[in-house]
């Protein structure tokens, strides 16, 4: 059986650590690595520099713990399916920073959300604009060998395994893939049958829980407390040969967030490592 390497969300941390803090306490935690996001300003952000963006491998690097992928939530505000053609612009444009400071940061994929279906934006339309801003992307994610990795969350859009399969054969890039969430899957399929049918195509792993008798965004819960299948699961990603990181992306704990740290690298572990 495989040992996947675990990683952490930097947002299951408290919001007032500063990089080193993050870094640091994830080692002490047990992860193999940290996944840290790319925000609209602050550390990590369009505005940081290579060398700002480097500096954080190095610390990284000197704490002996890895960096597994980029984030980023700026899609959600600027998505490639906007209806305005100057935010879709905009959106790209977020897409390459992300991608210059993945690189710089010596990480090999980023997470995307691909797009959004909203009552102004069809179905049909959200799919070409998607494919239009991704294929604009292609040849930078290319150069830089930072693939786009593309989530599967509640955006209404890439519904089922077949389509996300489809979606991204489409584009024709190895550079574009699935950055599959287990817990997101929950509401609507089963995360083992995505995994057996998107195959190597899945660049990266999100984790989460999710409480079905809830069923909404409440049900979200940490690790081990809701009703993700997680044997069937990890038996999926064997299955396929995935050799990548499984990244928490959970809320943790309220009060003692580095106990609620511990717990976490502990349950995935048992699920993962053992």
């Amino acid at each position: 059986m495989a040992a996947f390497k675990i990683a952490i969300n930097r947002w299951t941390m408290p919001g007032d650590w500063d990089v080193k803090t993050c870094l640091r306490v994830a080692k002490e935690s047990g992860f193999d690595a940290i996944e840290f996001n790319m925000e609209f300003s602050g550390a990590i952000s369009p505005a940081t520099s290579d060398s700002d963006a480097s500096r954080i491998r190095h610390e990284a690097d000197a704490l002996g713990i890895e960096l597994s992928a980029l984030s980023t939530g700026v899609y959600w505000q600027k998505p490639f399916t906007h209806p305005d053609p100057q935010v879709r612009a905009e959106s790209v444009e977020l897409c390459r920073h992300q991608l210059r400071l993945a690189q710089a940061m010596g990480i090999d994929a980023i997470l995307v959300v691909p797009g959004i279906v909203t009552p102004d934006v069809p179905y049909d339309v959200a799919y070409e604009r998607a494919r239009a801003a991704l294929q604009e992307l292609i040849p930078e994610a290319e150069r830089r060998k930072v693939a786009i990795a593309l989530e599967n969350v509640w955006n209404r859009f890439l519904l089922s395994p077949l389509e996300m399969r489809d979606f991204v054969d489409s584009l024709g890039s190895a550079y574009v893939g699935v950055y599959f969430d287990a817990g997101n899957i929950l509401a609507y399929g089963y995360p083992q049958h995505w995994i057996n049918i998107l195959g190597t195509r899945i660049k990266r792993v999100h984790v989460k829980d999710f409480r079905t008798d809830i069923g909404n965004i409440q049900g979200f819960t940490n690790l081990l407390q809701g009703d993700v299948p997680w044997m069937a699961v990890r038996a999926a990603l064997e299955a396929v040969g995935y050799q990548g990181y499984i990244t928490a992306e959970v809320s943790g704990y309220r009060l003692f967030p580095e106990l609620g740290l511990r717990h976490i690298a502990d349950a995935l572990r048992a699920v993962f490592q053992s």
